[in-house]
């Protein structure tokens, strides 16, 4: 009996540290949820004190934070698209072409996931003040394109790296044109990963606190207007927002395992 409880143990104790390190990263979410549903006793108390479901009926009762909250999505939206295209073409030239400073450019791609983003705030405060370019929206975009675009490049050429190329000599072999063959072998085999980067891409802009503050003049964004609240008093809805971004993230990475999960049984289901 403890011989096999001891094995039974040695098999699963890499999950079990698994599953404790995943509950300690989730714990803080965890305290966001229940906060959601709390009345606090005062403003500056974070405290459970009473359970009601009024924070998630009225997600609004601050116009303020609200307004932060679409500021934040307006930004992240625009910051992923630019960011996702570009870093799509980029990854593609790095990793289908070979070019001289290719070498070069692959390193550069890494310096603004180095750099702190302190230095990289200053930095951008300085060009824009040096330049005359009045701070608000735009010189938010800009600033969370740069740094976004280095995550985009990365993930999509790691997913470009893993692709198998005889696929694509297959449907050369078959007479299909340059376009044809991306439009139907290269695009959909890349898209979990520009969709992955995409994603990645707007959960670090509408994130970001530290750019933001240096670059975003008198724009307030959702982050920036949690870091000015706490000083009087964080309002509860602002764990509403926290939960639902949390819950809409994660519906959206379990309906993109179950497609893939899909799209891998397809094939077997045709076969049989």
């Amino acid at each position: 009996m403890g011989h096999r409880f001891g094995r039974w143990l040695a098999d699963r104790w890499v999950t079990g540290v698994a599953l404790l390190v995943l509950g300690y990263l989730l714990l803080p979410v965890a305290v966001v949820a229940a906060l959601s549903f709390n009345r606090p006793s005062s403003r500056l108390s974070y405290d459970f004190n009473e359970f009601t479901l009024d924070n998630w009926r009225n997600p609004c009762a601050t116009s303020d934070m609200c307004d932060a909250v679409v500021r934040s999505v307006q930004i992240g939206f625009v910051s992923t698209v630019v960011a996702t295209v570009l870093g799509t073409l980029m990854a593609f030239a790095l990793a289908r072409h070979r070019f001289r400073g290719r070498a070069g450019i692959n390193v550069l791609i890494f310096l603004p996931m180095a750099t702190p983003e302190l230095v990289m705030g200053t930095s951008l405060l300085a060009l824009f003040v040096s330049a005359g370019v009045p701070q608000g929206f735009w010189t938010v975009v800009v600033a969370h394109v740069m740094f976004c675009l280095s995550f985009v490049v990365v993930t999509v050429k790691a997913r470009l790296a893993g692709m198998d190329s005889r696929l694509e000599e297959a449907a050369m072999d078959l007479y299909a044109s340059e376009w044809q063959t991306f439009r139907r072998i290269t695009l959909p085999l890349a898209l979990p990963g520009i969709v992955a980067a995409a994603l990645l891409a707007f959960s670090l802009s509408f994130d970001d606190f530290i750019v933001t503050n240096f670059t975003a003049g008198t724009t307030v964004t959702f982050p920036m207007y949690v870091w000015g609240a706490a000083q009087r008093g964080i309002p509860p809805q602002v764990n509403v927002i926290g939960t639902a971004m949390f819950v809409i993230a994660l519906l959206l990475v379990l309906a993109s395992t179950l497609r893939a999960r899909r799209t891998r049984r397809a094939p077997r289901q045709a076969g049989a």
